[in-house]
């Protein structure tokens, strides 16, 4: 009993972690999850590229010529 202790206390956030993947693989709730990602790091990237407008075409500039 000691030993499935000691295992839980260091293998358990694993065990959970790959139990909620499994579920949400079955469930398709992953899309979601990436949906939801992807709308806010382009909401921030939009916010970014509205409030830094000098650098971003700076920035962009030289990676254009560097090509």
């Amino acid at each position: 009993m000691d030993d499935f202790k000691k295992f839980m206390s260091e293998y358990g956030g694993m065990i959970i972690g790959v139990l909620v993947a499994i579920v949400l693989l079955l469930t398709k709730f992953y899309l979601l999850i990436i949906a939801i990602i992807l709308i806010v790091v382009c909401g921030y990237a939009g916010h970014y590229f509205q409030h830094n407008k000098d650098n971003v075409k700076d920035k962009l500039k030289n990676f254009i010529d560097r090509l």
